[in-house]
Parts: structure tokens; sequence; C-alpha cells
């Protein structure tokens, strides 16, 4: 078990750092730390990120929330200005409605785990660009690989199409089961969407009974 946990941790590595890895003794120390001291140690060590023009302009880095045991992880596109302005996602008006809709499949948000592709609000919450993914990508998967979830729900097409390198729309996307690497992965749209769109209610709600029934089985 535990090399099988040293040989996760390494491929992990390899993720983030690429195939040069220098062996320091901290490093085999992580594999028998919790996912909360991971989680924790992570942040610490990328929460003053100016890799793109994005870490220049931020108020706050989004990190992520939630409980790091969590059977379920949220995945949503970049943080938004009250997301921004509190350090924490989904805390603004979409967030509201987020929680609502996790009340209705008998979560709490303290009962999953919460993040962006993003971790810096873009201007005027335009979409990434190319380079802004490429740069904040590899933080997500970390987390990911951290909290190692049971499922996945991804919000909104942005999300969708990083995570599942894919460009169909969402029509094509929803309404399946997708997998990255030992989750499943279920897609909808972005709270965000269906407070301008309320005709999206219906098939998200579709989309998180499935992801509860996921999570159940």
């Amino acid at each position: 078990m535990i090399l099988d946990d040293i040989k996760k941790y390494f491929l992990q590595y390899r993720e983030l750092y690429g195939d040069e890895i220098v062996i320091k003794p901290e490093f085999l120390k992580e594999v028998f730390l919790s996912k909360s001291e991971l989680l924790h140690n992570f942040y610490n060590e990328i929460k003053d990120c100016t890799k793109c023009s994005l870490g220049l302009t931020r108020t706050n880095f989004v990190f992520g929330t939630g409980s790091p045991e969590a059977k379920m992880m949220l995945i949503g596109e970049a943080p938004g200005r009250e997301e921004d302005l509190q350090g924490e996602p989904f805390v603004g008006r979409a967030g509201q409605l987020l929680n609502r809709i996790l009340k209705a499949i008998n979560l709490e948000r303290e009962e999953v785990y919460i993040a962006n592709i993003l971790k810096c609000r873009p201007p005027y919450n335009r979409d990434p660009d190319k380079k802004e993914i490429e740069m904040c990508f590899p933080y997500l998967l970390r987390q990911i690989d951290i909290i190692n979830p049971k499922i996945i729900l991804i919000l909104g097409r942005v999300a969708a199409h990083v995570l599942l390198d894919s460009s169909d729309s969402m029509a094509l996307l929803r309404g399946k089961i997708h997998y990255y690497k030992n989750s499943k992965v279920i897609v909808t749209y972005h709270p965000a969407a269906l407070l301008r769109n309320p005709n999206l209610k219906r098939p998200t709600w579709e989309d998180v009974q499935l992801a509860r029934k996921i999570y159940d089985e």
C-alpha cells in the first residue's frame, strides 16, 4: 500500500514538474501526510503564483474549499468578483444557487470540494485564455489527485472543455458519464448560466440527480 502511495506521488509530481525529478526528503514525507495537510502545503506552495498576468491583478488567490475527504468534487471555470474579494470559490449569486442545488440532492457545501480551472479572476469575468489555462490547470490536477474523488461534477462549458480535452457542445457533453483517471465525471451547466436562463434548470436537475445516483452507488 505504501509503495502504491509513493508511486502515485511521483506520477503526480511528474505531471506538475516534468520528467526531471530531484528527490528531497520532504517529497517522501508527503506520502505519509493526510489529504488536509497535503492541500494546506500545496496552497502555501502556489498561493503567490505570478506565472500569468492574472497573478498581478487579483485581490485574492482562490484555491478551493470544502472537505479534503470529499467523494464529490465540483469544478468551475474561474473566480468572479465576489470570489476574488473573499478568496473562496462560488460565494456570489451563482454560489448561493449552487448551495441550493447541493441541498436539493441532500449534500452540504462542506461535504464536497469546490475548485476552479483558474485560481485568479480574469478581468471583466471573460473566458480564460490559452496561456492562463496552461499555467493554472496543473494546479487543479494536483488538487484532484490529492482528493481522489469518486465523482467530479463539472460546472459549465469552459471547465468541461479543459478537463475532458473536448470541444463538444454542452448538449453532447451532458447526460452521460465521462471519466478522468479514477473519477466518474458528469457535466452540467454553470449556475451563472441558470441565473441568465431559467430554462436550463430542468436539465441541470437531471444532471445533479445522476451525479447523486453515482455518489450513492
